[in-house]
């Protein structure tokens, strides 16, 4: 089956075009590596924004200036998708869209007939490389997963966590992002449910070629293309707080000596060659593979959501239970 056997492209009353599909999370569970190998396929277009987050207004802050590489309006958000041609579905990965209390509504008034595509992850490793993508991107400033668990109430209140850029504050609720259930019921009161494809991580882990056929299937493109295997978006750890700091300050700077610094760098070295130092530094630096998990940390974040997998195991009809070893609790 092809893209132009059931389908044809959609607009808006501005002829503007639509997107069909959206792979809309989790974060640190195969989405960037999936956005890359749909890339691939000649029936898909996806542009080069990875992570639009238009949709996402209830936890996501759209950028006031112009400049930013993520779309502020409506126009700027469809001009991503008007390279898309005829033969092409057009879609886009922004996995706050999970999270969002708002996105699986506006995703079904933009596009009723929008396809969904969600990867679920085993909770407790889910968090821990959240929490670490979070810290290394200077929305988490707490560097111990429980400590920064244990402020979920607090902070869901709008209360300890740091001022984001942005994110509202409630994007650093752990628990919130693994209410799996929640998410999936706000998406099949809003779509049926045969648009809405769910994915386990561990499956795509275990054989990426077939999760990505069956990805194809649901979208109703040619499954037979060959699409290359892809790992991106890896979680590290940081070796040094204060450095990633340092270096965070002077790239962004906010504060007057950080902006002194800027300055002073940008007048003597070409833009490309920043670039390069800036990942060099962070990589060589201040990134490092993860340590092992500590298992005592891993075993109290799922007893606190085995209630969770329980209850995604009967919803989707899958003992997650066994499988992700929360009967041996």
């Amino acid at each position: 089956m092809t893209a132009t056997d059931d389908k044809r492209p959609k607009y808006d009353h501005a002829g503007r075009r639509l997107p069909d599909f959206f792979i809309a999370g989790h974060a640190k569970s195969g989405t960037t590596a999936l956005y890359e190998m749909l890339r691939l396929h000649p029936e898909i277009f996806m542009p080069e924004v990875k992570e639009p987050r238009f949709l996402a207004e209830d936890v996501y802050v759209r950028p006031e200036r112009s400049g930013s590489h993520l779309p502020r309006t409506l126009d700027e958000y469809l001009a991503l998708f008007a390279p898309a041609r005829a033969d092409q579905l057009a879609g886009e990965a922004s996995p706050l869209y999970l999270l969002s209390r708002s996105a699986a509504a506006a995703i079904s008034e933009m596009n009723r007939d929008s396809r969904i595509v969600v990867i679920l992850r085993e909770p407790a490793s889910f968090l821990r490389s959240l929490h670490m993508q979070f810290v290394q991107s200077h929305v988490e400033n707490r560097n111990d997963l429980l400590e920064a668990v244990n402020l979920d109430d607090e902070r869901r209140a709008g209360r300890g966590a740091p001022k984001l850029d942005e994110f509202v504050p409630q994007v650093l609720v752990y628990s919130d992002h693994v209410r799996y259930v929640e998410q999936l019921e706000r998406f099949h009161a809003a779509l049926p449910a045969e648009q809405l494809l769910v994915l386990i991580y561990d499956d795509f882990r275990a054989d990426n070629e077939a999760t990505v056929a069956r990805v194809l299937r649901h979208l109703g493109v040619d499954d037979t293309v060959p699409v290359a295997p892809k790992e991106a978006n890896p979680t590290v750890r940081m070796r040094s707080r204060r450095l990633h700091d340092l270096v965070h300050a002077v790239s962004v700077g906010r504060d007057p000596a950080s902006r002194a610094a800027k300055r002073a760098i940008k007048a003597v070295t070409p833009g490309s060659v920043r670039q390069r130092a800036l990942h060099t530094t962070q990589h060589q630096l201040i990134a490092a593979p993860p340590a092992p998990p500590d298992e005592r940390v891993m075993r109290e974040l799922r007893r606190r959501f085995k209630d969770e997998v329980v209850a995604l195991s009967d919803y989707i009809d899958r003992d997650l239970v066994s499988e992700w070893g929360y009967d041996r609790l």
